[in-house]
């Protein structure tokens, strides 16, 4: 299947820059899953720790963009569950 690609490469130049962004695109749409799967809202030991998101801090900045906040100088508001 390679070659055939290569090809098709050699004999269409036009399709490089295709093959570059779509390549591009899947790298960061993939990067982009394994950020989201690692966020703290996500259980994937539900044996050990089923609720990972109580044992965040509160200084700890679940936004991706936060305008205008300074999540290291919040106060704990709350009791311990």
């Amino acid at each position: 299947m390679l070659s055939t690609v290569s090809r098709q490469l050699k004999s269409h130049p036009a399709l490089v820059p295709l093959f570059i962004f779509i390549g591009g695109g899947m790298c960061m749409s993939g990067a982009y899953l394994v950020r989201l799967a690692m966020g703290p809202h996500v259980s994937w030991n539900r044996n050990g720790n089923p609720e990972p998101w109580n044992k965040t801090a509160p200084t700890q900045q679940h936004k991706l963009y936060a305008v205008n906040m300074d999540y290291s100088k919040l106060k704990k508001e709350g009791p311990d569950f």
